[in-house]
């Protein structure tokens, strides 16, 4: 156990402070603003704060120490080498401010990235500047806006979305103004055309879908949704957060699709660093360029006087779009993010196809895995899929139903089991569609001994005592929390002793 504020010290030992560049005067401080007491830092040697930092890495979990079958939010091996070339002084050790003749090498590689994923979505122009899907979703919903407006269709106040939308969908959205029409699924868990064209008219502005679905179902029309929607007039917006299960299989554009985001922190191995920010650039159809966030990577030849700070022959340098919605970030985007997703992109560029084959594979695998395990334990009966599919795709829902009604374990119970025999717990309860609904991700980088072992724990929890598993994890850091609780009583401060 650490006890980082128990660590007072000795004051103004074993250290001197060198001599100010300048004579000391007294800051004119507002007097509201003077600390009335000292700053209660705890005073630590470089040792003990080493052990410190050492001990609290000890407590957390992530892709590095076991398998994170994380399903929607995918959580896979970032290769190290991405770290090592985003740290390259000449990447890592410059600034936004600095003019374009010192930024050649970056914007060509901004440049390279935005055309990789224009060819991945089968889009027209791609911008780097959104740092989150999230915040790419509400990008390219106002860009629609902005297109509309400028055709004079201020009608168009509508957007759909499936009942199995990923929320940030409807939330995005609603942030832009737009109204939300939600339509039901089918049994099968795939989107019901006929109540989608019952709402499509001349007031629906976009349809919000991700294909395959939070279900792990391929949308198989797609097509007919897309002609549908286009047939009113609208848009239609592909929730591009995880490409895991097409890339170089078939694309947004493909299937009908005017504008997407992507989460380059889930396919393309950016790590989810510490909850952000990530990047969650959007690609857009030609006729939906103009209006996307600048600035944007562009090149042309090089004048004489730039020809020998010229990259490839080519001068890249930053182009704002002619009816740009505005910036949406802070300067750029998220370099260090683009960087290490190039790299991974450079590097396995050639095995993106494969890659989704594999994470296809294994998803697949470890559903059936899953079922022959606890069938052999004899607790098949204790769930069901989310959706009957006789082929999944990057990823599966279970629904605990079964085990909430017969034994009183749900979800939550299962997931918390997962966490004493030293796995991350997959998703729960989304989408909400499935009841008592865990989703499951193994991702393509997971071994097949990976996955049967999983399979086989995941049974031995079906087996655990319910008692016990209402009181998982037991041999976690951080023992079961009551959420609830937490986030009505939140503790935003050390609790030091007043006296």
């Amino acid at each position: 156990m650490s006890h980082l504020f128990n660590h007072h010290g000795a004051e103004n030992t074993g250290y001197s402070q060198p001599a100010g560049l300048a004579c000391a005067t007294e800051p004119n401080v507002p007097a509201g603003l003077v600390r009335q007491q000292a700053a209660r830092w705890p005073r630590l040697s470089e040792p003990e704060m080493v052990r410190h930092y050492t001990w609290l890495s000890k407590r957390n979990f992530g892709i590095d120490t076991g398998f994170y079958p994380l399903g929607s939010c995918t959580m896979k091996h970032n290769p190290r080498i991405n770290e090592v070339i985003a740290q390259l002084p000449g990447i890592a050790d410059i600034h936004p401010h600095q003019p374009e003749h010192h930024l050649q090498g970056l914007l060509s590689i901004f440049y390279e990235m935005q055309h990789m994923l224009e060819v991945c979505a089968g889009m027209d122009q791609v911008t780097l500047q959104p740092v989150a899907g999230a915040q790419g979703e509400f990008t390219a919903v106002r860009c629609i806006q902005e297109y509309f407006r400028l055709r004079g269709e201020t009608q168009r106040t509508k957007v759909i979305v499936p009942d199995s939308a990923h929320g940030t969908n409807p939330a995005s959205a609603a942030m832009a103004g737009f109204e939300i029409v939600e339509i039901p699924s089918l049994a099968d868990g795939r989107m019901d055309l006929d109540a989608l064209a019952a709402v499509a008219d001349e007031t629906t502005a976009a349809m919000m879908i991700t294909n395959p679905n939070t279900l792990g179902l391929f949308e198989a029309d797609i097509s007919a949704a897309s002609a549908i929607v286009h047939k009113a007039g609208g848009q239609m917006y592909y929730d591009g957060a995880n490409f895991n299960a097409i890339l170089g299989i078939t694309s947004p554009g493909l299937m009908g699709f005017d504008a997407v985001h992507f989460n380059l922190h889930k396919t393309f191995s950016q790590p989810h660093g510490g909850g952000g920010p990530g990047s969650g650039p959007i690609g857009v159809k030609a006729h939906l360029a103009p209006f996307l966030p600048g600035p944007i990577a562009a090149r042309r030849e090089p004048t004489v006087e730039e020809r020998s700070m010229a990259v490839d022959a080519y001068w890249y340098h930053w182009q704002e779009p002619e009816h740009s919605i505005g910036k949406v970030q802070q300067w750029h985007g998220n370099a260090g993010a683009v960087v290490r997703c190039w790299a991974y992109y450079r590097r396995y560029g050639s095995g993106l196809t494969t890659m989704s084959q594999h994470a296809v594979l294994n998803a697949n695998y470890l559903r059936h895995a899953i079922h022959r395990e606890a069938k052999k334990a004899g607790v098949d009966h204790l769930f069901v899929d989310g959706a009957e599919a006789e082929v999944a795709k990057h990823e599966f829902t279970l629904s605990m139903q079964p085990a909430k009604d017969s034994i009183g374990v749900s979800a939550m119970d299962v997931a918390k089991g997962l966490l004493d025999r030293g796995y991350m717990a997959p998703t729960v309860y989304f989408p909400l569609v499935v009841p008592e609904c865990m989703m499951i991700e193994p991702t393509e980088t997971e071994s097949k001994d990976t996955l049967d072992t999983f399979a086989e724990h995941f049974a031995e929890v079906l087996l655990t005592d319910p008692e016990t598993l209402h009181e998982a994890p037991v041999t976690t850091p951080v023992r079961r929390v009551d959420e609830v609780y937490a986030a009505r009583n939140l503790c935003l401060r050390h609790p030091f002793d007043e006296d």
